[in-house]
């Protein structure tokens, strides 16, 4: 929720300090790499061994809960720039807020197809990460047999179907959206090392990431 009012009510208002783009946008890459470098560090397996045994069947608690307040310093802590990337009108709005909608359906019906209350962290993980469904399998229900990833393609569809794109809002989209394409490099060879076997099936009944018939 913070993130949402972030994004869509607060960056817009918020006013560039200097004209220069250059220190802005690289404080904020700075600060969102602070946000993936926790991801990567937990995707370690050192790591997440050593929490495993310190907060038995809570990883994933301490995973989402730490994640959260880092995300939540990110939003407090970005700096803004001047200027808007684009304002569209007549249809063009309407198209964009549709594309909006389809993501947070997306969003929405992906995580109910696993645990939304394991994926939040507050009950303790059923089974391996990643294997959606339990029993060592991954699921092709709804979106999920699309694309491997529809979270993130609901993510892309939210932060870029804005009729008003301040240049601040899109530098939050742009490295954003990096990040997740860089990251789902990795965490489809931790999902391949952690069950080779059902993860490889997946990959091969479900070709396209985030995008059906692209990619």
């Amino acid at each position: 929720m913070w993130f949402l009012f972030s994004y869509f009510v607060r960056f817009p208002r918020l006013v560039a300090a200097s004209p220069s783009p250059i220190p802005a946008v690289l404080w904020d890459v700075v600060l969102f790499t602070a946000f993936g470098t926790h991801h990567s560090a937990f995707a370690r397996d050192r790591l997440r061994v050593a929490v495993q045994r310190a907060w038995p069947g809570r990883e994933r608690s301490v995973f989402v809960w730490t994640a959260s307040i880092v995300l939540i310093l990110v939003c407090a802590l970005w700096q803004p720039l001047a200027g808007t990337a684009w304002a569209l009108h007549g249809p063009f709005v309407w198209i964009l807020y549709g594309a909006r909608a389809a993501g947070l359906w997306l969003t929405f019906r992906a995580v109910t197809l696993i645990d939304v209350w394991e994926l939040a962290g507050t009950s303790p993980a059923r089974h391996q990460p990643g294997e959606r469904g339990g029993s060592n399998t991954f699921t092709r229900h709804g979106p999920y047999g699309w694309v491997r990833h529809p979270i993130y393609s609901g993510w892309f569809l939210i932060v870029f179907s804005l009729p008003v794109m301040t240049f601040t809002q899109l530098v939050f989209a742009v490295v954003s959206c990096a990040y997740l394409l860089v990251g789902m490099v990795f965490e489809e060879r931790s999902l391949l090392r952690a069950a080779p076997h059902a993860y490889g099936e997946y990959r091969q009944a479900v070709r396209w990431k985030i995008v059906p018939g692209v990619y």
